[in-house]
């Protein structure tokens, strides 16, 4: 299989299993009117539609799934790409595109097209639809998954760069790529991020527990442990009925996802050096976050070389923020920081 593109020429339902060798079948959702009106004010001008589609990268064997999303049929002109990095055990469309029933507005992808973006995100090695390997599929190779799938990217947009948001050990990928490729990242968002797990809770947990990511490629998961992901910092910072539709997502791919990025945080860090991330930088903290330090945090953004950078502390969310209750208050500092006006010469 080559890198793959697709046209529009199906419609499913979102949650429809997909076969990955299959050839590359896009997605056409329409929103009604009344979700659009409380997204933003970018709202879809009349006749616009969100238009859903899915794509492929090969990376060596690997075959890496790759989602976008973005309004059509709006009279818009091409439109700003907005790539999202998943984290260390849900897939691109869990974190980012959750339909969760009885609830609205929790898919970001859907938020940031409405508000004008191409948005796109990728399942790395191991995860959701891509390749299963025995690879452990930390960090680094999560940097090679998106030099592949920028290449994609860029064959079907035209764009050579991006604007992108990593969450968590997705933020580690991010920044660690945007220093392998800085020409191709834009502005930069590391939201939940972790730079040496000093003084964190959750990393010191996993510290302990190492051996058993480095004796096991992968790592069980379940409904219980998808709850503990939510409830850990500060319970009742989400919906329960969140960690509920991610387990009915994520476990139809299987019971398990790699152990690398958890290895990785654990013995590896700092992966990310602040003094080689050009771009500029939005260091997203949340008020309540066990895998990092306030004060880890604030060193890494002292080190940040481009003035054009932001620490933000967002109260009311926990470290999976943009599944939670307040996660409007994340995408509202992710589309400001995106959307920043640039420098004037005179």
């Amino acid at each position: 299989m080559t890198e793959n593109s697709s046209a529009c020429v199906a419609s499913v339902p979102q949650a429809a299993p997909l076969g990955r060798r299959a050839f590359i079948q896009a997605t056409s959702i329409v929103l009604a009117a009344g979700a659009a009106s409380a997204l933003g004010p970018r709202a879809l001008a009349q006749g616009g539609r969100i238009e859903a589609q899915e794509h492929w990268a090969k990376k060596g064997a690997v075959d890496l799934y790759l989602y976008r999303k973005r309004v059509v049929g709006d009279g818009s002109a091409a439109r700003p790409v907005l790539f999202l990095v998943h984290g260390s055990t849900f897939s691109c469309r869990g974190s980012y595109d959750l339909q969760v029933p009885g609830r609205s507005n929790y898919s970001m992808m859907d938020h940031f097209a409405h508000l004008g973006f191409d948005v796109w995100s990728m399942d790395h090695e191991g995860y959701g639809r891509s390749s299963r390997t025995e690879s452990h599929a930390g960090i680094l190779v999560g940097v090679e998954d998106l030099k592949a799938g920028m290449r994609v990217v860029e064959s079907v947009t035209g764009r050579p760069s991006v604007m992108m948001h990593g969450q968590s050990s997705g933020a580690i990928r991010a920044g660690a790529y945007a220093m392998a490729e800085p020409g191709r990242v834009e502005r930069l968002v590391l939201d939940a991020f972790t730079y040496t797990g000093e003084n964190a809770p959750e990393i010191e947990r996993r510290r302990k527990v190492a051996d058993q990511y480095r004796a096991n490629p992968r790592r069980p998961i379940s409904l219980a442990s998808i709850r503990r992901i939510f409830d850990r910092d500060k319970p009742g910072s989400s919906e329960p009925e969140v960690a509920e539709a991610l387990a009915a997502f994520e476990l139809k791919f299987g019971d398990t996802v790699p152990s690398g990025t958890y290895l990785d945080m654990a013995v590896n860090m700092p992966m990310v050096d602040p003094t080689k991330l050009k771009c500029p930088v939005c260091l997203v903290r949340a008020e309540h976050d066990g895998n990092a330090s306030e004060e880890e945090l604030l060193r890494f953004y002292a080190a940040l070389p481009n003035a054009d950078k932001q620490f933000v502390m967002i109260a009311g969310i926990a470290h999976s923020g943009g599944l939670g209750i307040n996660r409007h208050r994340l995408w509202h500092v992710v589309h400001a920081f995106l959307t920043y006006p640039p420098l004037r010469n005179a």
